[in-house]
């Protein structure tokens, strides 16, 4: 295998733009916080090698990424985007990873174990940064001018198929709401010079559809629009702060619209289940939010479900956006915009099939929070096999307070 001691992170800009969003909630209403985040590969079995044999690298990769500041430039971009805050951007200024807050260790079997512990303000910004550097470690060894070539191959087809789409929506009602995709694939990309050159790709090719990448860094460099709002470690970690576990997620709602004041309306809605999640999403929360977020579970469904909520509360579904980002490729996703279309508005966020569709097996790598403030916290996720906590006790007792049935 060859040793890659160059580092991969060179900037703190280059992690998705709801890493920053949540920070800033977090370090205005709960800079105390602790948090507790583990890493996991869902699919270690599929892997060419153990993930274990890439840890003297990581453990080197992460010295350097502990060593970065903000640069003068970013800051300023950052301080350009109007839901920053000014004294946000300043203790960005003074920003600096911990290296004591995250360790990594091996068992027998060959797998890697990653533990983040710190304040949350800390240790919620390593996920995105850890989960791209042991991909692109792994994938290193795996490269070649095949594998680059079929990479191309497959990234040439998207853009045909991009071209494919435009023609088809100049064809539609000017009424018809346009179909949007942005790159989500920071965390599973096969290396940051194949995303960058991806996404570049994709939107010189077609920028009215591939028009925003999660990627800050990408963003600012290609003058391109940030996305994204929230993850699942905000509305979790409301299940340990001072609230009844019933209100968790109006507790996370109602914090995140105090921060962001009408900006970066879209809720993520799979925490406890869709189904919990909408008992809680009343006419005040459906009015001042601009849309929802799929990220598990069947989107045909959790969309219909999305769409006869807002009926039901007499709000009109075209005046708001459905957001999938689960699983998607191209081809899904212009399904599903075909399907909602004309009942509301819809955008697509796409990561492994964009960053990393090389022909080779991606590994399924998850970083997350599964402790805060010394208690467990957990997703109920619409989807089998993405819950990730040991603790059988607080999920049965989660899933007795939302009402979610054990999965079958």
């Amino acid at each position: 295998m060859t040793a890659n001691y160059a580092p991969i992170i060179t900037s703190l800009l280059d992690n998705d733009l709801y890493k920053f969003t949540m920070l800033q909630a977090m370090l205005h209403q709960f800079p105390q916080t602790h948090g507790v985040y583990r890493f996991r590969c869902r699919n270690n079995e599929d892997t060419v090698y153990p993930l274990a044999d890439i840890k003297e690298q990581l453990e080197r990769q992460l010295d350097s990424l502990c060593e970065l500041r903000f640069l003068e430039e970013e800051l300023d971009y950052l301080r350009s985007l109007r839901f920053m805050r000014s004294d946000f951007v300043d203790y960005l200024e003074l920003f600096k990873l911990k290296r004591r807050f995250i360790t990594v260790s091996t068992d027998d079997e060959g797998r890697l174990f990653i533990d983040i512990e710190g304040p949350m303000i800390q240790a919620m910004f390593f996920e995105v940064f850890v989960l791209a550097i042991v991909n692109e470690l792994y994938f290193d060894a795996l490269s070649s001018d095949t594998v680059i070539e079929e990479g191309q191959r497959r990234l040439d087809e998207k853009v045909t198929l991009l071209h494919q789409y435009a023609v088809e929506q100049t064809k539609e009602d000017g009424d018809t709401p346009p179909f949007i995709v942005a790159d989500f694939g920071t965390r599973r990309r096969f290396s940051k010079a194949w995303q960058s050159h991806v996404v570049q790709t994709l939107h010189h090719a077609e920028p009215k559809i591939v028009s925003g990448t999660s990627n800050v860094y990408l963003a600012k460099k290609l003058g391109m629009t940030p996305i994204g709002t929230m993850a699942h470690e905000f509305m979790q970690a409301f299940q340990a702060l001072d609230v009844r576990l019933r209100d968790s997620q109006k507790a996370a709602l109602e914090a995140w619209v105090h921060e962001y004041r009408g900006d970066l309306g879209i809720a993520l809605t799979d925490v406890v289940g869709m189904d919990a999640f909408l008992r809680d999403f009343d006419l005040y929360f459906a009015k001042l939010f601009d849309g929802l977020r799929h990220d598990s579970g069947d989107p045909y469904i959790w969309g219909d479900k999305a769409i006869a909520h807002y009926d039901k509360l007499k709000i009109d579904p075209k005046t708001k956006i459905l957001t999938f980002s689960d699983g998607l490729n191209l081809d899904k996703a212009w399904e599903l915009h075909q399907y909602f279309k004309d009942r509301i508005r819809t955008s697509f966020g796409i990561g492994t099939n964009l960053t990393n569709d090389m022909g080779i097996t991606p590994i399924n790598i998850v970083l997350k929070l599964v402790e805060c403030n010394g208690q467990p916290v957990a997703k109920l996720s619409d989807s089998p096999g993405k819950t990730m906590i040991n603790n059988d006790t607080y999920l049965a007792y989660l899933r007795q307070v939302f009402e979610v049935d054990e999965p079958e």
